[in-house]
């Protein structure tokens, strides 16, 4: 999928609409080498307006010779001769003018038939991992846990991720970003058989940090209408695209819920160290083990973990018989930044409670996530396991 990089979000907003479906953006030129490590089936990097002249061209001469599947185009306030011959030197696809809209469009389709010429129709095929973040007991923070673990995976738009907001009942993910849709997974019903990415892309909304969101519905009495197949159908669809679905599930095993964890890579359960949760932990526990879902690939995230209530790491594992992945401690602070609208990755990087989401991350991606010494040793044998 294109990437646009711009410093202002404006602006990225306005040049990602004029292009193919799920066109990123990301605010820097910096993040653009993360981002195409991620991605190595790119075809289209889009420098804005605001990116200075040197700094795009050096970016054109650089992927003239490292990447030559990727085509760059720029976007000028002002296209003249000397830009135009500045450009076809360093090695620029196209130049359009930052208020043509159609001239944008028509480069990235070109962009995409020199792919796909230089790497074949397969250069193009994608498939994300899906990470189902799931508690069977309410009040844990597993919203809280999901909203910053999907910030942590985007690495400030170096991957494309998108979150699902699964309860549909009641759920909080729009909120707990300061996010006000105008699209949510109900004006998805009915669309079981037809349901593709053009469709579901105009009902996802954009946080600023790149993050794409797809919410639940705004009253509860949608949750019946949302059938299985929906579910199914719509985290296929958005895995083809992403590299990293985050689903943030109902703290209950309804059809829903068990649709998704089907189509899941990784779980993590999320609890806390209090008896009525961690004996409910225990029995979800044992249905998945009945269900055969993410075996071998189940991360324990223990939230608010406090030596002071007298239940340790230690003895959550002997009552589980799961080790603990990461552990998140009790702290203000957390709850303020829910509160102010920005989740703690954001608004505090270097707390304690962003660097164990990070190492969280970091475990679910390989040890890819940033400033992270957690790795999964086989992270890149993961495979769904299916319900049967």
């Amino acid at each position: 999928m294109p990437v646009v990089i711009d410093t202002d979000s404006s602006v990225v907003a306005k040049l990602v609409t004029a292009l193919p479906a799920g066109a990123h953006g990301v605010e820097s030129v910096d993040r653009l080498g993360p981002w195409l490590d991620n991605r190595p089936e790119e075809y289209l990097v889009v420098l804005g307006p605001s990116v200075p002249l040197d700094e795009a061209l050096s970016v054109c001469e650089d992927l003239r010779f490292s990447r030559p599947t990727v085509s760059v185009v720029l976007v000028r306030s002002l296209v003249d001769t000397d830009v135009l011959t500045r450009a076809m030197h360093a090695g620029a696809r196209d130049v359009v003018a930052d208020n043509d809209a159609d001239a944008l469009g028509a480069a990235a389709g070109r962009a995409h038939q020199l792919f796909t010429a230089l790497r074949g129709p397969g250069g193009v095929a994608h498939m994300g991992r899906v990470v189902s973040v799931f508690s069977p007991k309410g009040g844990v923070g597993k919203t809280t846990m999901a909203v910053n673990l999907a910030l942590t995976l985007s690495d400030r738009g170096a991957r494309q991720v998108c979150l699902i907001d699964l309860d549909l009942a009641f759920g909080d993910v729009a909120i707990t970003m300061q996010l006000f849709p105008s699209h949510s997974i109900e004006h998805a019903i009915g669309s079981e058989d037809s349901l593709d990415y053009e469709a579901i892309d105009g009902l996802l909304t954009r946080h600023e940090s790149g993050l794409m969101v797809l919410a639940a519905p705004s009253l509860p009495d949608a949750h019946d209408r949302v059938t299985p197949s929906l579910v199914s159908r719509m985290i296929r669809v958005l895995k083809e695209k992403y590299d990293y679905v985050i689903v943030d599930t109902a703290p209950a095993f309804d059809e829903q819920t068990l649709t998704a964890l089907d189509e899941t890579d990784d779980l993590v359960m999320v609890a806390t160290l209090d008896v009525p949760t961690l004996k409910n932990v225990k029995v979800a526990l044992e249905t998945l083990d009945m269900l055969n879902i993410a075996q071998d690939h189940r991360h324990l995230l223990l939230n608010r973990a406090d030596d002071a209530v007298g239940i340790g790491a230690e003895k959550v594992e002997a009552i589980l018989g799961m080790p603990v992945t990461n552990q998140i401690s009790t702290s203000i602070d957390i709850a303020a930044a829910t509160n102010a609208g920005r989740p703690i990755v954001l608004s505090a990087p270097d707390h304690a409670s962003s660097r164990a989401v990070r190492a969280l991350a970091s475990t679910l991606s390989g040890g890819d996530a940033a400033d992270s010494d957690d790795m999964s040793d086989d992270s890149n044998n993961r495979r769904r396991r299916k319900r049967r």
